[in-house]
């Protein structure tokens, strides 16, 4: 169980860090609002590495990603018995960790009164800079493949300096790729934090746009598959 609990809290630290930007820099009276995007990948970046420090540390592998998890187990790098747990552990981090940047900037989203003021579901969830679902997926297949295949080449990536490379390449990614849907990399990165927006009694909330939820969930798993696939070949 300390393998699952690992994922589990490596999840909430990643989230509540990485959504705790999005919220700093979209609500009002937070002093980042309006931050730049070097600012959100620069945290999403240490957001994933402190996340993979954690769970590392209390025994888990650090995936932290169900697109991780599915594609390692597809391609013989991961025990397939342990896949559910795995993912459990993720989603419900996930969900948890948005549910305390919820608590936490609750004064916040009082005075957003609505998405022009910065309430909206992408402090939580990824948007699209152009609405265009095909190209949408992808970019997030695109995004999450180079991702994912940097990560097969570090080995055991919870190790060492090992973790602070993983969150500079979220950040190269970010920077490079990310700026078209604000890559989600991630199923549980996006859908958790956008159910608990969805759900949750935040103050003013927007729409949540689970229409668009597929794409940050499909897109981020196709890209480790197909990045699996290649380095399995290769």
């Amino acid at each position: 169980m300390h393998e699952y609990f690992g994922e589990f809290m490596g999840t909430v630290v990643l989230i509540v860090l990485g959504t705790g930007v999005g919220a700093s820099v979209n609500l009002n009276k937070a002093y980042a609002k309006g931050s730049s995007w070097l600012f959100i990948t620069i945290g999403w970046g240490l957001a994933v590495t402190f996340g993979v420090y954690v769970s590392g540390f209390i025994g888990s592998q650090g995936h932290l990603n169900p697109a991780i998890t599915l594609a390692f187990a597809a391609f013989g790098m991961f025990p397939k018995s342990k896949v559910l747990g795995y993912l459990i552990a993720q989603f419900l981090g996930a969900f948890v960790g948005a549910a305390i940047v919820a608590l936490q900037f609750y004064p916040h989203f009082k005075e957003s009164k609505n998405e022009a003021q910065g309430n909206t579901v992408g402090i939580f969830g990824t948007v699209p800079a152009i609405k265009n679902p095909l190209f949408n997926f992808i970019s997030e297949m695109i995004a999450t493949f180079f991702f994912v295949y940097i990560l097969l080449d570090l080995g055991n990536f919870t190790t060492g300096l090992k973790p602070l490379i993983v969150g500079l390449v979220i950040l190269v990614i970010g920077q490079a790729l990310g700026s078209t849907t604000g890559y989600s990399l991630n199923p549980c990165r996006d859908l958790s934090p956008r159910l608990a927006y969805k759900l949750l009694p935040i103050p003013n909330k927007g729409d949540a746009h689970l229409e668009y939820a597929w794409v940050p969930f499909i897109g981020p798993i196709a890209g480790a598959m197909l990045a699996g696939l290649i380095f399995t070949l290769v």
